[in-house]
């Protein structure tokens, strides 16, 4: 998809399957099993989507799914086969050297394990040139876990930057390049981001995980996965009330990894797939 000067593509790592229950929060199974069917153990299927976003300068990550490392245990309890995105990257052209910006919405391992992998004894980032690009209060929070987070952040998948200085350390609202702009959003996390790519009067908006698919966005549809859920119910007002308005072309995070637009209609939010 062109965004002015941009060439813009959502693509996927591969199917994670979370708790169907901790997915849709306080919406009884009954309801969200219409939707989402559940597995025999509660799970259900969600794509891990990445952003490949360039123009004649740049090339831009966003996400970089499961990643490579995870045991075979940690596999099984989250239904994760062979992750696909340097696949998916070298099938548009894009080798590992080529990309100059990484950017996680968040740090949570279906997010980042892919910023990393291993290197014999060694845990090296898969993009070698590229600077890797999250909120700092993000990084604070992932880097101290606590008793209630910490099962969500594996610290190989982000703590080798540091050493390595491809950290770009953002706070709140950043043009990363011209016409990406990354919005802290807190809900999800206290450091989650989002990004906007406009250019030449169009906006595509990949939303994180306050909103991580097309069945979240009625309001109150909101994972229990989320650490400040009002924070995300006042995010989901906002930002649904300005993509319908302006018109804006949606990614999301653990959707189907397709683009479209939203529209409302007696007071029910709808998601309309768009072509390329």
């Amino acid at each position: 998809m062109r965004i002015g000067r941009f060439a813009v593509d959502i693509f996927s790592d591969g199917v994670f399957k979370p708790d169907g229950g901790s997915m849709f929060g306080v919406i009884p199974k009954p309801l969200w099993e219409k939707v989402k069917p559940a597995d025999e153990r509660n799970r259900v299927a969600m794509d891990m989507n990445s952003l490949l976003i360039r123009d004649a300068d740049h090339v831009v990550v966003v996400e970089t799914g499961a990643g490579s490392k995870l045991s075979v245990k940690q596999r099984e309890i989250f239904g994760i086969e062979t992750p696909r995105l340097l696949d998916e990257l070298k099938a548009r052209g894009v080798g590992p050297a080529q990309v100059t910006l990484v950017v996680n919405t968040h740090l949570h391992f279906d997010h980042s394990g892919g910023n990393t992998y291993r290197d014999g004894e060694k845990i090296v980032p898969t993009f070698p040139r590229a600077s890797y690009v999250f909120q700092r209060l993000e990084w604070e929070d992932a880097m101290h876990a606590n008793e209630r987070t910490r099962g969500s952040y594996l610290p190989d998948d982000y703590a080798p930057l540091e050493a390595v200085g491809k950290l770009e350390l953002i706070d709140e609202s950043v043009e990363i390049i011209p016409g990406v702009r990354l919005d802290r959003v807190q809900g999800h996390t206290r450091g989650t981001q989002t990004v906007r790519v406009s250019d030449r009067g169009e906006t595509l908006f990949f939303s994180s995980d306050f909103m991580p698919d097309r069945h979240h966005l009625p309001l109150p549809w909101i994972s229990a996965f989320d650490l400040f859920p009002l924070e995300t119910l006042a995010a989901k007002r906002l930002i649904l009330r300005r993509a319908i308005d302006e018109r804006w072309i949606v990614g999301f995070t653990h959707d189907l990894p397709r683009l479209g637009r939203i529209s409302e209609s007696d007071a029910k939010y709808r998601f309309d797939e768009v072509a390329d």
